[in-house]
């Protein structure tokens, strides 16, 4: 009886969490990008005006992720109720509102999904490493390229059948609500077990901070692609046929990494598995920058897709791992580092001038040795045996 019970934990957490970082991440975070070459084409928007909207999304994110490190919420409450925030919010940028109110409501989306990154990580991974079921950690974190990847199918019929924006965001807010609906019923009322790191007031350790320092990096070196590949597509091949799937072929790569990643790389210690994976998203990020053409975009678009999920669960795990029951506050800083990172990115954009080509070559560039010098510092890190043996199982 107590294995069915906790079969069941372990395939609720993983069910409600892949379905809550798909909302919170796919469209909460990651929706705008298959959005803006569809808010620029009805002239709603230009680049830079695209450059400030992401970048007060990230700047959101950044405020919630300090949130969760200083106060730190349940994290049962943080899911529950970032969630609703997002649905809510992604709702909202369906009404002819103008551009100060949608600066607004992406900030908004920004804080409630950094909420809901930082509380399911702390309770399902917590959760599947007491049932003895962390192998599980890869399909949970599968949640946001399939989130990403439903959110860029939408934005590509949307171009394709020429729907205008403000009905594609009811279509991903109304989504984002039956996801919201449907974990505010599912979690359970408490967590012993994901709770109880939230409360430990352990400072973080020195090996720790090169963590935080690392994910940082991570932010800046990958939000151009995630935040400008579309925009960057369409500027080479103006058909939303053709450009449009960069988006979903991102995602796409995001959810199949983690889970083979999951299954192909388990005696791999997470500090390695995340250095290899920055050398692997550089190479992407030269090969658009180097290699103008839609080619080249996919390639980047595989690239990037196929390894910012596994850093993040890898990540995640190398904070469990090294913090124990003060993860969660480890997350939280790792995760205000990578908000951080990400939040200078959009305004590369703007310091390198506002044509989507050329301007978008340069901070290419620099995101790629961004991504190089933090593997490196990743690298040494602890002993290959020591950081196997500690990784949860």
């Amino acid at each position: 009886m107590r294995e069915a019970r906790d079969g069941s934990s372990a395939a609720l957490a993983t069910a409600v969490g892949l379905a809550g970082l798909a909302s919170a991440m796919g469209v909460g975070r990651f929706a705008f990008t298959p959005m803006l070459p569809l808010m620029q084409a009805a002239g709603l928007l230009d680049l830079p005006q695209g450059a400030w909207l992401a970048a007060i999304n990230y700047f959101g994110y950044l405020v919630g992720a300090l949130i969760c490190a200083f106060f730190p919420p349940p994290p049962l409450q943080a899911a529950r109720w970032g969630l609703a925030a997002v649905a809510v919010l992604t709702l909202a940028m369906g009404l002819p509102l103008g551009f100060a109110s949608w600066l607004l409501l992406r900030f908004g989306a920004g804080v409630a999904s950094a909420c809901v990154l930082v509380g399911v990580s702390a309770w399902a991974l917590t959760t599947l490493a007491a049932q003895g079921r962390s192998s599980l950690a890869g399909v949970l974190f599968a949640g946001v390229g399939t989130g990403i990847a439903a959110a860029g199918l939408v934005g590509l019929a949307a171009g394709t059948a020429g729907l205008a924006p403000a009905p594609t965001w009811l279509l991903l807010g109304s989504a984002s609500a039956l996801v919201a609906t449907a974990a505010w019923w599912a979690l359970p009322a408490r967590s012993e077990a994901g709770a109880r790191g939230a409360d430990v007031p352990s400072p973080i350790r020195a090996a720790g901070w090169r963590l935080v320092v690392c994910y940082g990096l991570f932010g800046f070196g990958y939000i151009v692609p995630a935040t400008f590949l579309p925009a960057q597509a369409r500027v080479l091949v103006p058909d939303p046929a053709l450009f449009g799937w960069v988006w979903p072929a991102f995602g796409l790569a995001a959810a199949l990494s983690t889970l083979l990643a999951s299954a192909l790389f388990r005696e791999v210690p997470p500090r390695r598995l995340w250095a290899v994976s920055q050398g692997v998203m550089a190479a992407g990020l030269l090969a658009a920058a180097m290699w103008p053409s839609l080619a080249g975009l996919l390639v980047c678009a595989v690239c990037v897709g196929g390894t910012f999920m596994v850093m993040t669960m890898a990540a995640m795990q190398e904070a469990r791992r090294l913090a124990g029951p003060g993860a969660p506050r480890l997350i939280a800083a790792m995760t205000a580092a990578f908000a951080a990172g990400q939040l200078i990115g959009p305004f590369t954009v703007k310091w390198f001038g506002s044509a989507g080509g050329d301007a978008l070559r340069y901070p290419q560039l620099l995101a790629a040795a961004c991504l190089l010098a933090s593997a490196a510092a990743l690298w040494p890190g602890e002993t290959d045996s020591a950081a196997r043996a500690a990784t949860p199982r």
